[in-house]
Protein backbone atom coordinates (compact mmCIF):
# COMPACT_ATOMS: atom_id res chain seq x y z
CA UNK A 1 0.00 0.00 0.00
CA UNK A 2 0.77 3.39 -0.35
CA UNK A 3 -0.08 6.93 0.17
CA UNK A 4 -3.23 7.79 -2.19
CA UNK A 5 -2.36 11.86 -2.17
CA UNK A 6 1.83 12.60 -1.98
CA UNK A 7 1.01 15.39 0.87
CA UNK A 8 -0.98 14.43 3.23
CA UNK A 9 -1.97 16.29 6.27
CA UNK A 10 -3.87 14.99 9.44
CA UNK A 11 -5.73 17.84 11.64
CA UNK A 12 -7.84 16.77 14.63
CA UNK A 13 -8.71 18.19 18.29
CA UNK A 14 -5.99 17.28 20.56
CA UNK A 15 -6.03 13.65 22.22
CA UNK A 16 -8.54 12.44 19.17
CA UNK A 17 -6.27 10.29 18.15
CA UNK A 18 -4.04 12.18 15.01
CA UNK A 19 -0.44 10.19 16.22
CA UNK A 20 -1.87 6.79 16.52
CA UNK A 21 -3.28 7.23 12.86
CA UNK A 22 0.13 8.07 11.37
CA UNK A 23 1.58 4.22 13.50
CA UNK A 24 -1.27 2.77 12.04
CA UNK A 25 -0.97 4.02 8.21
CA UNK A 26 3.26 3.59 8.90
CA UNK A 27 2.79 0.09 9.87
CA UNK A 28 0.43 -0.23 6.75
CA UNK A 29 2.69 1.31 3.83
CA UNK A 30 4.29 -0.86 1.81
CA UNK A 31 8.04 -1.04 2.65
CA UNK A 32 9.83 2.25 1.92
CA UNK A 33 12.53 4.29 3.31
CA UNK A 34 10.85 6.76 5.84
CA UNK A 35 12.48 9.83 7.56
CA UNK A 36 10.80 11.70 10.38
CA UNK A 37 9.63 11.65 13.86
CA UNK A 38 6.18 11.72 15.96
CA UNK A 39 5.84 13.34 19.07
CA UNK A 40 4.82 11.67 22.54
CA UNK A 41 3.36 12.68 25.78
CA UNK A 42 6.27 12.72 29.08
CA UNK A 43 4.03 11.68 31.47
CA UNK A 44 5.37 11.90 35.53
CA UNK A 45 3.12 10.81 38.36
CA UNK A 46 0.16 10.31 36.36
CA UNK A 47 0.03 14.31 34.89
CA UNK A 48 1.42 15.14 31.07
CA UNK A 49 4.33 17.44 31.84
CA UNK A 50 5.84 17.79 28.39
CA UNK A 51 6.96 16.29 25.35
CA UNK A 52 9.14 13.78 23.63
CA UNK A 53 10.38 13.96 20.12
CA UNK A 54 10.77 10.01 18.42
CA UNK A 55 12.42 9.65 15.52
CA UNK A 56 11.81 6.75 13.09
CA UNK A 57 14.97 5.35 13.83
CA UNK A 58 14.56 5.70 17.19
CA UNK A 59 16.44 8.74 17.92
CA UNK A 60 15.11 10.98 20.95
CA UNK A 61 14.65 14.27 22.26
CA UNK A 62 12.60 16.47 24.74
CA UNK A 63 11.14 18.99 22.76
CA UNK A 64 8.59 21.06 26.10
CA UNK A 65 8.92 20.39 29.08
CA UNK A 66 6.91 22.06 32.76
CA UNK A 67 10.62 22.57 33.50
CA UNK A 68 12.24 24.06 31.06
CA UNK A 69 12.30 28.07 31.17
CA UNK A 70 13.10 30.84 28.48
CA UNK A 71 11.50 32.82 25.95
CA UNK A 72 9.67 30.50 24.22
CA UNK A 73 6.63 28.77 25.99
CA UNK A 74 2.91 27.19 25.11
CA UNK A 75 1.18 27.17 28.00
CA UNK A 76 2.77 25.94 31.07
CA UNK A 77 5.51 24.31 28.67
CA UNK A 78 8.86 25.95 28.21
CA UNK A 79 10.17 24.44 24.54
CA UNK A 80 13.50 23.54 24.01
CA UNK A 81 13.71 25.27 19.91
CA UNK A 82 17.99 24.38 20.13
CA UNK A 83 17.21 20.98 20.66
CA UNK A 84 14.93 20.54 18.07
CA UNK A 85 17.19 21.82 15.74
CA UNK A 86 19.89 19.49 16.81
CA UNK A 87 17.52 16.94 16.61
CA UNK A 88 16.12 17.61 12.84
CA UNK A 89 19.76 17.93 12.26
CA UNK A 90 20.57 13.97 13.17
CA UNK A 91 17.68 12.60 11.08
CA UNK A 92 19.12 13.47 8.01
CA UNK A 93 15.17 13.72 6.50
CA UNK A 94 16.37 14.89 3.22
CA UNK A 95 18.55 12.13 2.08
CA UNK A 96 18.69 11.25 -1.84
CA UNK A 97 17.20 7.71 -0.49
CA UNK A 98 14.25 9.44 1.44
CA UNK A 99 11.20 8.35 0.08
CA UNK A 100 8.24 9.61 2.81
CA UNK A 101 8.79 11.45 5.09
CA UNK A 102 6.94 12.14 8.41
CA UNK A 103 6.33 14.77 10.79
CA UNK A 104 4.43 14.75 13.89
CA UNK A 105 3.57 17.64 14.16
CA UNK A 106 3.14 21.16 12.58
CA UNK A 107 2.17 22.54 15.60
CA UNK A 108 2.90 25.82 17.90
CA UNK A 109 5.89 23.80 19.37
CA UNK A 110 8.03 23.52 16.56
CA UNK A 111 7.09 26.44 14.87
CA UNK A 112 9.12 28.21 17.42
CA UNK A 113 12.35 26.87 15.13
CA UNK A 114 13.28 28.58 11.87
CA UNK A 115 14.68 25.31 10.98
CA UNK A 116 11.48 23.90 11.88
CA UNK A 117 9.64 26.00 9.55
CA UNK A 118 12.07 26.39 6.81
CA UNK A 119 12.51 22.01 6.51
CA UNK A 120 8.67 22.04 6.25
CA UNK A 121 8.19 24.40 3.33
CA UNK A 122 11.39 22.65 1.61
CA UNK A 123 9.39 18.88 2.22
CA UNK A 124 6.17 20.43 0.88
CA UNK A 125 7.75 22.06 -2.25
CA UNK A 126 9.49 19.02 -2.96
CA UNK A 127 8.51 15.94 -4.93
CA UNK A 128 9.13 13.38 -1.37
CA UNK A 129 5.82 12.29 -0.11
CA UNK A 130 4.93 13.80 3.31
CA UNK A 131 2.34 12.56 6.20
CA UNK A 132 1.95 14.71 8.71
CA UNK A 133 -0.31 16.27 11.23
CA UNK A 134 -0.70 19.58 11.58
CA UNK A 135 -2.80 21.79 14.40
CA UNK A 136 -5.96 22.60 14.42
CA UNK A 137 -6.09 26.27 14.59
CA UNK A 138 -3.11 28.67 14.43
CA UNK A 139 -1.93 31.00 11.67
CA UNK A 140 1.29 31.40 9.51
CA UNK A 141 2.81 28.57 8.27
CA UNK A 142 -0.23 26.18 10.06
CA UNK A 143 -2.81 28.26 8.27
CA UNK A 144 -0.93 28.48 5.01
CA UNK A 145 0.25 24.74 5.37
CA UNK A 146 -3.38 23.83 5.22
CA UNK A 147 -4.47 25.84 2.33
CA UNK A 148 -1.79 24.94 -0.13
CA UNK A 149 -3.83 23.47 -3.55
CA UNK A 150 -1.14 20.31 -3.27
CA UNK A 151 -2.23 19.24 0.12
CA UNK A 152 -4.72 16.54 1.05
CA UNK A 153 -6.04 17.55 4.37
CA UNK A 154 -7.82 14.64 6.57
CA UNK A 155 -9.65 15.60 9.69
CA UNK A 156 -9.55 12.83 12.36
CA UNK A 157 -12.46 12.56 15.28
CA UNK A 158 -13.66 9.91 17.16
CA UNK A 159 -16.37 9.13 14.76
CA UNK A 160 -13.89 8.18 11.64
CA UNK A 161 -10.84 7.84 13.30
CA UNK A 162 -10.65 4.18 12.35
CA UNK A 163 -12.03 4.52 8.74
CA UNK A 164 -9.65 7.21 7.64
CA UNK A 165 -6.65 4.64 7.51
CA UNK A 166 -8.50 2.97 4.57
CA UNK A 167 -9.39 6.67 3.15
CA UNK A 168 -5.32 7.90 3.42
CA UNK A 169 -4.25 4.82 1.71
CA UNK A 170 -4.01 3.89 -1.65
CA UNK A 171 -4.32 -0.42 -2.31
CA UNK A 172 -2.51 -1.61 -5.25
Amino acid sequence: MRLRYPKTLITGPPGVGKTTLVHKILNQLEPIQAAGFYTSEVISNGRRVGFELRGLGGERRILAHTSIGGPYRVGKYGVDTEGLDEFLSGLNIQASTTKLIVIDEIGKMELFSRKFRDLVRDILNSDIQMLATVAMKGGGLIRETKQRPDVHLCEVNRHNRDRLRSFILQTP
